[in-house]
């Protein structure tokens, strides 16, 4: 390298912020460096990269040009910061070791599917990783689910317990090579293994196990298979015997299964994908892309019964990749667990919990430190959207309109729990923990909180719970010493996290359907519109009010909502399949709770407004799972009726269903097509929730409307309604990067608790 004379160069340190370790960040500086004849050195610290750069002025430049616009495929740059340093006359550019000191600041890279080049030796016969499945780069693999702490360095991760062998080690210490420093590096020589386990076959192990578990596979059997973030279950998809099998070992009646299967062209047999779900499919993340499914889709029909959208993902490890080039079959591909239980992700631990399902286990050696499950995202008018934020997506941050000062922690809600740790202007969102009505999800949820707080140096001096006094993350915010707790409503933690992830700070109208939210009037809430920003809000409006027979019982049994509804329409017939399906006895219990309001709570709930229209229709009258009996209807609409039902929307901005009921019944008395009466419900919902909102946002004075809440999830609801309110000139925001659902509702209690913070 030519030196430059000290009186020309100039010499910068480098201060560089975002997911920039374990991403091949380093080398990249190294070799950029090299290219333009500047001294100096780069390392991995707690806050992320530093480089010290000494050379001609102009190559400074570039180099800084070069770090913000062109890093490698998985770096995300979210800052640079320059600061002049004296020359020194250095010669030479270094990668230096990390320094550990400080206070940990650096983002932790995600789980990431693996890349072309890896992909390539597993598949090469010539390569010396052929068929291995751990083979990774800095471009590829696990980071997320094996680090342990920061800065992340190999020791500081499960691969700690794999010593490299030479080979390895020879590209692990090569800048130039595509696996310097990269911390799962390994190898069939010294790398983790996998083995077959069961009783069908003997103990296999390597590549042989693969093509075992393959063989099982195709003959019917059901398999465990220790993946990235847990245990999953698996099946060949396209037999209906095995998959229904499947289902009664794992006491999960109908709940849809997703399906991993080979290659893109083996998704689109499937299901049918525009150029934005294949964009996911194929992404780095990796996650289950829901679609439409194909008439002609060689699945069985018990992958998801009942429903026109089905679930599919790519192969993201060299694991699945081999096992699926093995099988050449569509795989049902489920979460290793029981029913409601948190996935499985130690050995011991899903081997005592699946050996009742399973015939076989595929395993491996390499610990999992963080269990999580696949993210679901799907797009709907043209926006991507999430229905479960987890692996390939955590713990990617996301930046707060307001600084969280003091440091947060927001517990989420009850169901699809995650939690959230936020400081200065940046939050980290957990992966999906689950319902918090098992034992053994809440300690999930405990060991996360604990694990994040340590990773990302967060020491909350807030805690931000829901308001809901029954929940198990309440109870926990409750029981944490020597912090401020702050209680945030529920529909407004949904409304608050639409607005933070869009960056908005001003008020808008939120339309916030769900199941159940615990109301500031002591009812239970669930079809609101709101008028808020980050600090506060008001109700402007919501769903006409109905009974809500036994409390949470509802969920599952969408036929107490129906009786509640007819009572509330003052429709005296029972719908004869509706009336066939329930003893009198019990029918005419229910009546009288919901006339004398005995165990039966105020509800405004739109997710319970769907399920009583499911059971009139005769669709279903008992749900396996909350929200099904919704599902199943949206899936019967005729999507190109035109019809709707009227709703009138009064100046109370109350909707009142009751007259849609009424015209629903006599269609349902009048032997009218569910696909037609589904469409109408649907319609008559988007177009008087759009009413609604413009004359909440004409009275706030703004155009800016949020759609959030679980019912959202529904692709129908949510395409009409945007086209609704769209026609009438308002602005529509709708959750992007978080789900709708319970799972975003931590984001916004952050965000709240932040917003109050800085308010104050």
């Amino acid at each position: 390298m030519t030196v430059i004379p000290a009186l020309h160069a100039r010499r910068v340190e480098i201060r560089v912020e975002g997911v920039v370790q374990g991403v091949g960040f380093r080398p990249f500086v190294y070799r950029v460096a090299g290219e333009l004849g500047l001294a100096g050195f780069v390392r991995n610290d707690t806050r992320g990269v530093l480089i010290e750069a000494e050379g001609d002025p102009e190559a400074i430049a570039e180099l800084l040009v070069r770090l913000r616009h062109d890093p490698p495929p998985l770096a995300r740059v979210e800052e640079t910061a320059v600061s002049d340093r004296a020359p020194t006359g250095e010669t030479g550019f270094a990668i230096v070791g990390s320094d550990g000191a400080g206070t940990p600041d650096a983002l932790v890279s995600a789980d990431t599917a693996t890349c072309a080049d890896c992909l390539a030796e597993v598949r090469d016969p010539d390569a010396r990783r052929h068929r291995y499945p751990f083979t990774n780069c800095t471009n590829c693999g696990p980071r997320f689910t094996i680090v342990r702490d920061v800065p992340y360095d190999r020791s500081r991760t499960t691969m700690k317990a794999f010593p490299l062998c030479a080979d390895c080690r020879r590209e692990y210490e090569d800048p130039r090579d595509r696996r310097f420093h990269a911390q799962p590096i390994a190898c069939p020589a010294c790398g983790p293994r996998v083995r077959l386990l069961g009783a069908p076959v003997p103990a296999a192990g390597g590549a042989d196990a693969i093509a075992r578990a393959a063989a099982l596979l195709r003959g019917g059997a059901i398999v465990a298979i220790k993946g990235l973030g847990g245990y999953h279950l698996a099946c060949r998809a396209d037999h209906q015997g095995v998959v229904a099998e499947l289902r009664a070992r794992k006491h999960r009646e109908d709940r849809p299964f997703a399906l991993m299967v080979v290659d893109v062209v083996a998704a689109q047999s499937l299901v049918l994908l525009a150029e934005e779900e294949l964009a996911l499919l194929r992404s780095a993340e990796r996650p289950i892309v829901l679609g439409r499914r194909r008439t002609t889709a060689g699945v069985a029909d018990a992958v998801a019964p009942g429903l026109r959208e089905l679930g599919v993902m790519l192969p993201y490890t060299p694991l699945h990749q081999v096992l699926l080039d093995d099988l050449r079959l569509p795989l049902v591909l489920t979460s290793g667990n029981l029913s409601d239980e948190p996935i499985a992700y130690a050995d011991r631990d899903a081997l005592e919990r699946l050996q009742p399902i399973a015939d076989a286990f595929l395993v491996h050696d390499r610990p999992i430190h963080m269990r999580t499950d696949d993210s679901v995202v799907r797009v709907v008018a043209g926006r991507r959207t999430a229905l479960r934020r987890s692996r390939g997506y955590v713990p990617e941050s996301l930046r707060l309109p307001v600084a969280a000062t003091p440091p947060v922690l927001a517990v989420g809600a009850q169901l699809k729990n995650t939690f959230c740790v936020a400081r200065g202007g940046r939050a980290w969102v957990s992966h999906h923990v689950g319902d918090l009505d098992e034992a053994r999800t809440r300690a999930s949820f405990a060991a996360g909180v604990e694990h994040f707080e340590r990773l990302f140096a967060v020491t909350p001096e807030v805690v931000a719970h829901d308001r809901h006094p029954d929940y198990a993350s309440t109870a926990y915010a409750l029981d944490r010493d020597g912090v401020r707790t702050v209680a945030v409503q529920h529909h407004h933690a949904h409304l608050a996290a639409c607005l933070a992830e869009h960056g908005e700070t001003g008020t808008a109208v939120g339309a916030i359907y769900d199941g159940s939210g615990h109301g500031e009037d002591g009812t239970v809430w669930g079809g609101e519109i709101l008028v808020g920003d980050l600090t506060g809000f008001r109700r402007a409006g919501h769903l006409h009010p109905v009974r809500l027979p036994g409390g949470d019982h509802a969920a599952r049994q969408p036929w107490r909502m129906a009786a509640s509804w007819m009572i509330a329409a003052e429709h005296p017939h029972v719908p004869d399949e509706l009336h066939a399906a329930i003893p009198h006895e019990q029918w005419d219990l229910v009546g009288q709770m919901v006339r004398r309001g005995f165990s039966a709570p105020v509800t405004t709930s739109m997710g319970r407004l769907f399920d009583a229209a499911a059971a009139l229709c005769g669709l279903r009258a008992r749900c396996s799972y909350e929200g099904q009996a919704a599902v199943e209807l949206e899936a019967r609409a005729d999507v190109s009726h035109k019809g709707a039902y009227t709703l009138p929307v009064g100046d109370d901005l109350v909707l009142d269903a009751r007259t849609a009921i009424r015209a629903l019944l006599g269609d349902v008395e009048s032997g009218v097509d569910v696909a037609l009466i589904s469409a109408r419900l649907h319609r008559a919902i988007a177009e008087a929730t759009a009413t609604a909102c413009e004359r909440a946002a004409e009275g706030a004075g703004t155009d800016l409307v949020v759609l959030s809440g679980g019912v959202f999830q529904n692709r129908l609801l949510l395409t009409w309604t945007i086209a609704a309110c769209e026609q009438l000139r308002l602005r529509v925001l709708v959750p992007s990067r978080l789900p709708a659902n319970d799972g975003g509702i931590s984001f916004g209690q952050a965000a709240v608790a932040a917003a109050r913070g800085a308010r104050a």
